[in-house]
């Protein structure tokens, strides 16, 4: 979203990760997101979000957040949502359905 700010017109985001504040901070510094980041360690937001979910990793099943992104209208409800999303085309995939300038 970061990448995308400047040419979103009249949009709020926010980030939600399992990871406590403190790392959320270091976090923001070190890649300079320029939005807010809300922590939800015990996964309310996750499961809420239908993110929390089954993963596997080399043989191993876990629970983990599927990284996604939504658009939430201002009314509260998901626009799009685009789940298992790549921090790679995540500015691509919201360009094409968030108001432009």
């Amino acid at each position: 979203m970061r990448d995308i700010a400047s040419e979103v017109d009249d949009v709020a985001a926010v980030g939600i990760s399992g990871d406590k504040p403190d790392r959320q901070k270091r976090f923001d510094e070190k890649c300079d997101l320029g939005y807010s980041l809300l922590s939800d360690p015990d996964h309310v937001a996750a499961e809420a979000f239908g993110v929390w979910r089954e993963k596997k990793l080399y043989g191993r099943t876990y629970l983990g957040i599927v990284r996604s992104a939504f658009v939430v209208d201002e009314d509260g409800r998901i626009e799009h949502a685009f789940y298992k999303i790549s921090p790679k085309n995540t500015p691509e995939k919201l360009a094409a359905v968030l108001p432009m300038e």
